[in-house]
């Protein structure tokens, strides 16, 4: 949802934090895979492309502005969702982008 808004930069970011977002609960619920897949095709990033943990240190530099802030909190909400489940864990991560 308005991934194709965000800088190539914001993308691969946004990739990065969607794997932490699914490892974040220790389980990975094929509905997360399914979500993880539609991210990149919206994002025009090669299928085969591999998300790896994301430090969320200096987030907000490459998040920087309100717009791809939401986009990316927005895309992180339903990918939390999408197990059925929304862990502490998840909360706390997309505070941290949030802010």
């Amino acid at each position: 949802m308005w991934l194709t808004s965000l800088t190539e930069q914001q993308r691969e970011a946004l990739l990065g934090l969607a794997h932490n977002v699914v490892v974040s609960d220790g389980i990975l619920d094929p509905n997360e895979e399914d979500m993880l897949d539609e991210f990149k095709r919206e994002m025009a990033l090669q299928p085969d492309l591999a998300s790896d943990y994301l430090e969320l240190e200096g987030i907000g530099e490459v998040f920087d502005s309100r717009r791809a802030r939401t986009v990316a909190v927005l895309n992180l909400l339903r990918l939390s969702y999408v197990d059925g489940a929304f862990e502490i864990e998840e909360e706390c991560l997309l505070k941290e982008v949030a802010r």
